[in-house]
């Protein structure tokens, strides 16, 4: 079982498309599919969850979608945050939030320190997130660090960049799914993906559910991951 998932919940437009409505009725259909994959992460061990909602690139889109994703989103919030904490998720938002409104800030910030003591499992919503961004909010942090004199250049390595990134503390990558049948990253989690299994399925992302999650997990469990061993060290080890 891997200990931490990411999923690029890709599809909502074109399942709205095919039952002839409007794009953004594929995204509250989505919602549901949400609860599915934090459904099955809690029961099934895994560690850490990491969905993404909302890229950077995201607000090239029409103003009316970007709009109704806001408003789902403080919706959202406001219907699932008590449900995540009595089931023990703890619930953190990664991305640059500074382009939010305010209310919606405070929204994320209450809704994190509610959550912040549970344990079951660590769900991360990224939101207005791109993996470029991740390691250049790194980078600068670091370089900050370095002009206080609280750092010295010498003194960074792959762990002390890590810990500067969104999902520091957190077990490393195991199993990015993207749905929708797209075989792309679109800039969600670089630096993590370094040695992460990836799975694409034509899914849907409104008809995930948790036998899709488990076929994904079924397919991760069945490859060997050599972190640059051959096959028989592997096997040795």
């Amino acid at each position: 079982m891997p200990k931490h998932v990411a999923i690029i919940m890709d599809g909502n437009g074109r399942w709205a498309r095919q039952k002839g409505k409007i794009r953004t009725f594929g995204h509250k259909a989505g919602v549901d599919a949400v609860r599915e994959a934090v459904k099955y992460a809690r029961k099934n061990g895994i560690q850490a969850l990491t969905l993404f909602a909302f890229s950077s690139e995201n607000w090239k889109r029409p103003a009316e979608e970007v709009n109704v994703l806001m408003e789902l989103f403080n919706l959202v919030l406001n219907s699932e945050v008590k449900r995540l904490n009595k089931n023990g998720v703890r619930l953190k938002v990664i991305g640059d939030t500074r382009r939010f409104d305010t209310k919606l800030v405070e929204k994320i910030a209450k809704a994190e320190l509610l959550t912040a003591a549970n344990d079951a499992l660590t769900l991360n919503i990224a939101a207005n997130y791109g993996g470029r961004w991740d390691i250049v909010d790194a980078a600068r942090q670091l370089a900050e660090d370095v002009a206080e004199g609280v750092l010295q250049p010498s003194d960074i390595d792959e762990s002390t960049f890590d810990n500067h990134t969104s999902l520091a503390s957190l077990p490393d990558l195991d199993l990015l799914i993207r749905t929708g049948g797209e075989h792309r990253i679109s800039n969600f989690l670089l630096w993590q993906c370094a040695y992460a299994e990836f799975y694409f399925t034509d899914v849907l992302w409104p008809d995930f559910n948790e036998s899709t999650f488990a076929a994904a997990v079924k397919d991760y469990a069945e490859r060997q991951r050599r972190f640059g061993l051959t096959g028989e060290q592997v096997v040795t080890n």
